[in-house]
């Protein structure tokens, strides 16, 4: 017996999670059937949150949402996206700027595997000036973040930026 189930991959750093990659996680499962949101293990890069941090505030903020599976990955994605069976990868995109970025990888990807599509699914208007990386530089600051994350997320914010408790 086959599976049939659509699954599709939903890459990223997710340092942290934004009500911004909610959304984008939301509206991928109206077309997929699973969606395995896969955190990058990067050790060059210089993370605030820690892998297994932000697999923990991932897992918190999805609620025991059954179609969403979170895990980890490092090495090239079309390659884990074929070790789990996946049709697709999600990639969210906020503005033009984005594109030119996502279409080059998008490009590569289907070089190195022709049987996994890219799927560009745009921000809500809501969320199109929303980043990790805002969001930590106005957490830092004690700015009010608390509509741009998930809960999970601006407590461990708390955690980090004790500014955030004034």
């Amino acid at each position: 017996m086959s599976d049939t189930r659509r699954i599709a991959i939903y890459p990223g750093s997710f340092d942290p999670l934004t009500l911004g990659h909610v959304d984008v996680i939301e509206r991928a499962l109206e077309i997929f059937d699973e969606v395995i949101v896969a955190v990058l293990h990067n050790p060059s890069k210089k993370s605030l949150f820690s892998t297994q941090e932000r697999v923990d505030m991932i897992n918190e903020s999805m609620n025991g949402l059954k179609p969403v599976q979170v895990d980890t990955f490092d090495g090239l994605l079309v390659e884990y996206a074929r070790m789990k069976n996946a049709v697709a990868v999600i990639r969210g995109m906020r503005a033009i700027s984005d594109f030119e970025n996502e279409f080059q990888m998008a490009l590569m990807n289907r070089k190195l595997n022709k049987d996994v599509q890219s799927v560009f699914l745009m921000t809500g208007l809501r969320w199109i000036f929303t980043s990790s990386s805002i969001i930590k530089e106005a957490a830092q600051f004690g700015g009010n973040i608390s509509d741009m994350v998930p809960e999970p997320v601006r407590l461990k914010l708390m955690e980090k930026f004790p500014k955030l408790n004034d």
